[in-house]
């Protein structure tokens, strides 16, 4: 089962797709899929009961992304050795925690668009955690792992002049332009997915950049709700992007994306593709007609 939701932007339809792949109508039972509905039916969102809900259909629909705009998007640096290793620092000993404007958040397909002046704009395909359960101070990657809800597909698109010159260490200047946090298709419920090994990769103008998986991550998904959990607290529906793999334009092996670019990401036949076209600001299409495609 996958969730989530189509057409214009801020006035996207939730969905729900079952195992065959026929959407339903998810708005008789919330209307929209935010943090109140998350925490309402996490653990239970593959017990959706799906008989009474009507029919939809995707085809030419805008997908947005699977989530209402988060509370909190929380991200993560360096956590895959071999990203760590090609940026020639070492292993973190504990996560390294930056933080994304909520408003970056767009549809899988919408638009990237390039800020005035930027000349080091960079890709990076990720693993997103999403959260179900309010965490506060977990005892165990047990307790924490119960806390999410699902999980999604994710591109970090960075600034890389914004992010390591003028963002001093924290980087969030360099994270948080606006259109720089692509996620989706969908979100597949924690309870369906095995995180520790779960391919992701990345394609600038259908050549490859990264070729990666989950298991070269420093810190799981629950270690991470874990500790960030005796820091702050995490809500429903907040949003985590659990860093990068090897393969980005910051190792000095590509070049940087430029207008009229096209990067695709992908989470394999689990979280899914994207695909976005770089504009330059002021250039973007309107998002209620960027990314549609069949379901």
């Amino acid at each position: 089962m996958r969730l989530m939701r189509i057409g214009p932007a801020g006035n996207e339809v939730p969905v729900v797709i079952d195992d065959d792949g026929q959407a339903y109508d998810l708005r008789p039972v919330t209307q929209d899929i935010d943090g109140d509905f998350l925490q309402a039916w996490s653990g239970q969102l593959t017990d959706l009961d799906l008989s009474g809900l009507p029919r939809v259909t995707l085809d030419g629909k805008r997908i947005g992304a699977p989530i209402a705009r988060p509370g909190a998007v929380i991200g993560v640096g360096l956590n895959y050795a071999g990203h760590a290793a090609e940026s020639g620092l070492p292993v973190p000993e504990r996560p390294i925690i930056f933080f994304k404007h909520p408003n970056t958040v767009v549809g899988p397909d919408d638009d990237v668009v390039i800020p005035p002046g930027a000349q080091r704009v960079d890709w990076e395909v990720e693993l997103g955690v999403v959260i179900g359960r309010r965490a506060s101070y977990l005892a165990s990657d047990a307790e924490a792992a119960g806390c999410i809800a699902g999980y999604v597909l994710s591109n970090d698109v960075s600034e890389r002049e914004y992010q390591l010159e003028h963002s001093g260490p924290q980087w969030s200047l360099g994270k948080s332009c606006p259109t720089f946090n692509p996620v989706g298709p969908w979100l597949v419920p924690a309870a369906a997915v095995d995180a520790d090994d779960i391919r992701l990769a990345s394609w600038v103008n259908d050549e490859v950049r990264q070729d990666s998986s989950t298991a070269d991550m420093v810190f799981g998904p629950a270690e991470l709700v874990r500790r960030l959990s005796q820091y702050m607290v995490l809500e429903p529906g907040d949003l985590i992007t659990t860093g990068t793999p090897e393969g980005v334009a910051l190792s000095g092996r590509f070049p940087y994306l430029v207008a009229g670019d096209v990067m695709r990401m992908s989470g394999g036949d689990l979280l899914g593709e994207q695909r976005q076209r770089l504009v330059p600001a002021g250039q973007q299409a309107e998002p209620a007609g960027a990314g549609q495609r069949p379901g």
